[in-house]
């Protein structure tokens, strides 16, 4: 299962980086106002910079709704760097703009899908990826995992090559249950990610490890 991290945020974007496991970014236009970037240009500069660190997919999302804005904004956003992926919403101007940049050879991640049937149109339109969103489910007392798992046995039915890349991923558990299904991608921030790496019984053991070691030089 491929990592990717759900954030703008530059520092946590190196330090996932530096960890040797990240193989892509996703951002959205919440998260770059959370970062207090705005502003087409601004915005603009900030995807090179996150493709000049990362080196797999960095996710850039349209603001556009309808299929010529859309497209507008998603081959000048494709021009940028080779890393970028064309993000679009899941509605039918977006089915739409999908088809269209399969066509044309630009990499796509249909966002904001929340069932099989969305998730089914955009692999009929040839996405790249499509992002479910398991966390917003699971907020609405809906089984995202049961979401996830719908649309991988639809896709392995047919053989569609669209990735499904799980969104919306809040904590470690969400991480073990998307790789247990066989999720192709996983996003969500950083903290689910490194909580991946902690055991009470590790620290214990290397602590015990380090106090052995000690009594033993002394």
């Amino acid at each position: 299962m491929k990592f990717f991290i759900d954030t703008a945020n530059l520092n946590d974007i190196k330090e996932a980086n530096d960890l040797g496991i990240l193989d892509g970014v996703t951002t959205n236009p919440s998260l770059m106002a959370k970062e207090g970037i705005t502003g087409e240009e601004n915005i603009i500069n900030h995807y090179v910079t996150i493709c000049n660190i990362v080196d797999g997919p960095v996710s850039a999302e349209v603001i556009s709704t309808d299929f010529e804005g859309m497209v507008r904004e998603g081959e000048k956003l494709a021009a940028l760097h080779k890393n970028i992926v064309v993000k679009i919403p899941m509605i039918p101007e977006g089915i739409k703009a999908i088809k269209y940049f399969s066509g044309k050879g630009i990499k796509t991640n249909c966002t904001l899908i929340f069932s099989a049937g969305q998730a089914l149109l955009a692999a009929k339109a040839g996405a790249t990826y499509i992002s479910p969103f398991l966390g917003r489910l699971d907020d609405v007392s809906t089984n995202g995992l049961d979401l996830i798992a719908q649309i991988r046995l639809i896709y392995d039915n047919y053989m569609f090559d669209t990735q499904i890349l799980a969104a919306s991923v809040r904590h470690p558990m969400h991480i073990i249950n998307c790789a247990e299904i066989g999720s192709d991608v996983m996003t969500g921030p950083l903290s689910a990610i490194k909580a991946l790496a902690k055991h009470p019984l590790t620290d214990i053991g290397l602590a015990q490890f380090l106090a052995d070691h000690a009594k033993g030089n002394n």
